[in-house]
């Protein structure tokens, strides 16, 4: 087994550019497994490949979470062709969601993650969407789009509307149905999934008890600035993804091959 792992792997087969953003994938991937953030087979995290034009790496379709290594990762263009000869296939709905993303939005959305989780799609089908009722919620406050549900995501032309509700933000709630996270970085989308994720689940336990307290719009801006000012600290995300990579090589090391 692990002479045909060695085989396979695309290490000092593509760029170092490029190999480095395919390890950052497979680790993300395997943290989502570990937080129970993966969907059977579904769903999906995407990266551009740096140093190219048009084209990313996302899950092989078929394989858990916990199957994804750096090398099973499948490198498409934005058309959705397979430009680095995977036998594997795609995901349609991941083709097409992320496709448009990373076509139109260029680098603001190099990195994108779509969940089911439990939580994320309950507040996605809340009437109200997010409510700023703890300290990750307020980090989101104004700076969520949201867009109504039209069934699965493999039409291209909904694309377009998917943009148009997105404006000038970096997460996108799809209604009854859940959210699509981005950043320009792989750590910068990983640590907003992660503190939308716990947003959501404190949303979920807090209305079960009742009525919540607000917080006020003014007390939101001031923690929205201080929290920036906190969050340039080292980068955003760098040290929580770093943090998640050392725990995951702790229980299997097999992404890297």
């Amino acid at each position: 087994m692990a002479t045909q792992i060695k085989d396979n792997s695309l290490e000092g087969k593509v760029s170092k550019e490029e190999w480095q953003t395919r390890l950052d994938l497979a680790a993300c991937y395997r943290i989502f497994d570990h937080l129970g953030w993966g969907e059977s087979i579904y769903n999906h995290i995407s990266v551009a490949v740096p140093g190219e034009n048009d084209t990313f790496l996302i899950n092989p379709f078929g394989l858990l979470y916990d199957e994804v290594t750096a090398s099973n990762l499948v490198k498409i263009d934005v058309e959705g062709n397979n430009v680095g000869g995977s036998p594997y296939m795609v995901n349609k709905a991941g083709f097409t969601q992320h496709g448009y993303f990373h076509k139109h939005l260029g680098g603001r959305a190099n990195a994108i993650c779509h969940v089911h989780t439990t939580a994320t799609m309950a507040v996605c089908s809340h009437k109200d969407g997010l409510l700023p009722i703890s300290f990750y919620a307020c980090n989101f406050q104004n700076q969520l789009g949201y867009h109504d549900f039209e069934g699965i995501t493999v039409r291209a032309e909904e694309g377009e509307r998917l943009v148009q509700n997105l404006g000038n933000k970096s997460i996108l709630m799809l209604r009854n149905h859940g959210p699509v996270v981005m950043d320009s970085t792989i750590q910068g989308m990983f640590v907003k999934m992660w503190a939308l994720q716990r947003a959501c689940e404190i949303q979920i336990a807090t209305l079960s008890q009742g009525e919540p307290t607000v917080v006020p719009e003014e007390v939101i801006e001031v923690h929205q600035r201080d929290l920036h000012i906190v969050g340039d600290q080292g980068g955003a995300g760098i040290f929580d993804f770093e943090a998640w990579k050392r725990r995951i090589d702790k229980i299997d090391d097999s992404w890297r091959s």
